[in-house]
């Protein structure tokens, strides 16, 4: 079951994927490999894993945090941008929830997908407007009921 969240510890303690949604309100000039790229303001949808100890709780405290070193590409965004959420589905696959965003952009050939040989990337650029997939939703819809969020639209602020 999809679950939209704002903060880590309402995340499971156990392995799954999940969609971060991050924010960057000025271009971003970025390294995948040793290739660079530019991001320009909007929204982006970040797919991973966390399949280790503490599972997707502990893989999206430390996506949360601001001081941190840049290990995983997603850093970058992650430390200049904003990020809004995440969706999390325990026992889920990013490869799976990356191909649900199939129709959505991918800026950067090879973002978060070094790793990946099924997936030409695991960063899309959400266009405003563009719809998600009808779960994801649902869950983010469920949350905000629950709490006060502030929130732009999709694509921008």
């Amino acid at each position: 079951m999809m679950l939209f969240i704002t903060a880590a510890n309402s995340a499971p303690a156990a392995p799954g994927a999940y969609v971060l949604w991050l924010r960057l309100v000025s271009p971003l000039n970025v390294l995948v490999g040793k290739r660079g790229g530019a991001l320009t303001p909007g929204d982006y949808l970040y797919c991973g894993s966390a399949n280790g100890a503490g599972g997707l709780r502990a893989r999206l405290a430390r996506h949360m945090r601001k001081d941190k070193r840049t290990h995983w590409h997603v850093d970058q965004l992650a430390l200049a941008g904003k990020i809004l959420g995440a969706f999390v589905e325990e026992g889920a696959n990013e490869c799976t929830l990356n191909a649900a965003l199939d129709g959505f952009p991918i800026p950067l050939p090879g973002f978060g997908s070094s790793d990946c040989r099924r997936c030409a990337a695991h960063l899309r650029f959400w266009p405003k407007g563009a719809a998600l997939p009808s779960d994801w939703e649902n869950a983010r819809k469920a949350a905000e009921s629950r709490l006060p969020l502030e929130r732009g639209a999709p694509g921008g602020a």
